[in-house]
């Protein structure tokens, strides 16, 4: 499940095969972007921005893809078979004498002027993992709406960018809150925003995640040893996510409203 750790990653990956080179196959296949060709154009870098991946090539464009759910960008080397998913889940290939990287299942691709990507990517707030990150501003935004779950608040990209479903859990523990605490509640909001920065600076590197409580309904808390507690949380798009938390760490002042269970 990509978040903006993950995301980072891909951008590096991407940057290290193809930034400085040129492209020597391009194919887009999404109806819009069918007749657009890039070979001949130098990869200038690729840039991650919370979820999203800029990729900016040589006469001013960009090409912006983001991964959602499923998607995700893969490198191969000449004659190395491709794995990633079916042909048919392919959208994008962009290919260099040395290496070519292959977007699959992309739920969004478009091409659009670099000087325009403040059109996909502005409205997003401070990015944890990025150079214009800004904690100040970060809990400005959080703290807007003051009934707001806090959950939900931290999944809004447009409060600070980069954090998903699996950190919600994970910073929603590390600040003893539960993800429905309304952020007008917290004792402490600044926690919140100095969390979500340690922990995706902590697993930006990491090839696998280190968790504490995502995934892990029915097992002990490894703070406590409370059984772990699973359940279902709307995100800002009326999604349905699991959600984990620990009964005795995150005092829950609304148990009756989110206690189903304990399986994950």
């Amino acid at each position: 499940m990509p978040e903006g750790d993950t995301v980072w990653q891909a951008a590096r990956r991407l940057d290290d095969a193809l930034g400085g080179r040129e492209l020597i196959r391009s194919d887009l296949r999404v109806p819009r972007l069918a007749t657009a060709d890039l070979t001949g154009r130098t990869v200038l870098d690729v840039t991650p921005r919370g979820k999203h991946l800029l990729t900016r090539i040589e006469g001013g464009l960009t090409l912006h893809s983001h991964l959602r759910m499923e998607g995700s960008w893969r490198i191969f080397a000449p004659g190395e078979r491709w794995r990633g998913g079916r042909s048919d889940q392919i959208r994008a290939i962009l290919g260099t004498a040395d290496r070519t990287a292959v977007g699959y299942r992309l739920a969004v691709l478009e091409l659009l002027r670099t000087r325009d990507e403040h059109r996909v990517v502005g409205h997003l707030g401070p990015d944890l993992l990025g150079p214009d990150w800004d904690p100040d501003l970060a809990l400005r935004n959080l703290l807007r709406d003051p009934a707001r779950p806090l959950g939900e608040a931290l999944l809004d990209q447009r409060n600070l960018a980069g954090v998903g479903n699996i950190y919600k859990s994970e910073i929603c523990f590390a600040v003893r809150a539960v993800p429905w605490l309304p952020v007008g509640e917290l004792t402490d909001p600044a926690r919140v925003v100095v969390a979500a920065k340690k922990i995706l600076e902590a697993n930006r590197e990491r090839t696998s995640r280190k968790v504490y409580v995502y995934g892990r309904g029915g097992q002990p808390c490894p703070r406590c040893g409370t059984a772990l507690r699973a359940t279902t949380l709307r995100d800002p798009a009326g999604s349905e996510r699991p959600t984990y938390w620990c009964p005795r760490c995150q005092p829950n002042p609304a148990a009756g409203n989110h206690s189903q269970g304990h399986g994950s």
